[in-house]
């Protein structure tokens, strides 16, 4: 029964879209009626259609928006070029128009319910001083099930890929999820002796070994037998998607217990929206909304893809033990050399805690000690360790430096 709710689901979002597109339509014509006229009435009566319009979660990646960029003193346009891409996810080049050389990275996104335009002011911040690759990882549902499945494995493979395309002596920085995915390539890869393998690998606020201060989210991890996970969160993608019949843990479902955590702020945020509407605090509402469009965009996982990594990382975890396999070889922290390692945490992260990352820097023993950095943010929880003040003014001058020592 619980395979279905997906569909019920969807079904329900298309029985309501007329009254969306009807409310957005008349949000059209009532911004006509000239200023003066019964402004009051008219603001609230647009508030509310405008709240109504919006009542709904977008499964289409929003646009990363980022058109030019400061390097040095001179302003370079930036223009998006999809370098290689597979059914999964493409390698997104962020390419600017007549930039000096630069070290070429590769930001690994995560793939946790959100589209990678949640790193959108990362991106902004590296493109600075780098030459900015990232993992634009595509919709589930948007996938058709004959490309077959997509797992933890899939995943590493994709990094490895991504890193050979855009050639020698690259660098990778990882944030959250994928760091052990990241730090399995960078194994991998050394162990290959891949002329490809990062220059530096970079992890940052990532699970690498989440028996070290375990957080609640580490804790609902493992309070359930992984057959629970599979019976009661994954879902068949509605026949109306591409990817019809595809099993995946639905985005919705993902948003309503981050949503559920924090309700009555996020019900506060949507109250202050329709009243700074009513008021015409154009500049007030924007940011509110500019925060849930992102937000309300969701992306649906693969339920292998999930799967594994609840129980691989989560439960098992089999990366700080030495027991992960990546295509029936074992993966070996210890075969990491000659290449740079950096990890980043924050006092205050409640998902990813203070050593979980750090862990890292232990099962890497093959790479030289003044090779290695690691960084503890104060004052800074999860997101803020690669978004916000402190990461563009006290985390990202050390990530730079690092990058550019190592280039």
């Amino acid at each position: 029964m619980m395979s279905m709710m997906y569909q019920a689901y969807q079904n329900h979002m298309d029985l309501t879209s007329p009254w969306r597109t009807g409310a957005a339509a008349g949000l059209k014509y009532l911004n006509l009626v000239p200023q003066g006229v019964s402004d009051r009435l008219f603001r609230r009566l647009a508030a509310s259609l405008e709240l109504i319009s919006r009542s709904s979660l977008t499964y289409a990646r929003p646009a990363y928006g980022i058109d030019k960029i400061l390097v040095g003193n001179q302003e370079l346009e930036v223009t998006e070029e999809v370098t290689f891409a597979t059914p999964f996810g493409s390698l997104l080049h962020f390419k600017k128009e007549s930039a000096p050389e630069q070290p070429r990275l590769l930001l690994v996104a995560p793939m946790s319910g959100h589209f990678a335009t949640l790193l959108r002011g990362t991106v902004k911040t590296l493109l600075q001083d780098h030459d900015v690759y990232i993992t634009d990882w595509h919709n589930p549902r948007d996938i058709p099930l004959g490309h077959g499945r997509f797992g933890l494995e899939d995943y590493t493979d994709h990094l490895i890929t991504f890193l050979d395309k855009i050639g020698p002596r690259a660098h990778m920085v990882a944030i959250c999820q994928p760091s052990v995915s990241a730090l399995a390539a960078a194994a991998v890869m050394s162990e290959d002796n891949h002329p490809a393998r990062p220059a530096t690998l970079t992890l940052m606020a990532g699970p690498i070994d989440t028996r070290i201060q375990p957080t609640k989210v580490n804790g609902f991890a493992k309070s359930k037998p992984i057959n629970w996970f599979e019976k009661n969160l994954i879902n068949y993608v509605p026949v109306q998607c591409k990817g019809a019949f595809r099993r995946v843990y639905p985005g919705f479902v993902q948003l309503t217990a981050f949503v559920s955590m924090n309700l009555e702020r996020h019900i506060k945020q949507h109250i202050d929206l329709a009243n700074h509407l009513a008021k015409g605090e154009k500049e007030k509402a924007e940011i509110i909304k500019s925060f849930y469009d992102e937000y309300f965009a969701v992306m649906d996982l693969p339920a292998e893809f999930y799967i594994e990594t609840v129980r691989d990382v989560f439960q098992e975890h089999l990366l700080p033990q030495g027991k992960l396999m990546h295509r029936g070889r074992p993966v070996n922290p210890a075969s990491i050399r000659r290449m740079g390692l950096m990890t980043v945490e924050g006092e205050k992260d409640d998902i990813c805690s203070i050593g979980q990352t750090l862990a890292a820097q232990d099962l890497c023993t093959g790479v030289r000690a003044y090779r290695k950095v690691h960084h503890m943010q104060a004052g800074v929880g999860h997101y803020g360790v690669f978004s916000g003040r402190r990461w563009n003014n006290e985390i990202y001058p050390l990530l730079r430096d690092f990058v550019h020592v190592n280039s």
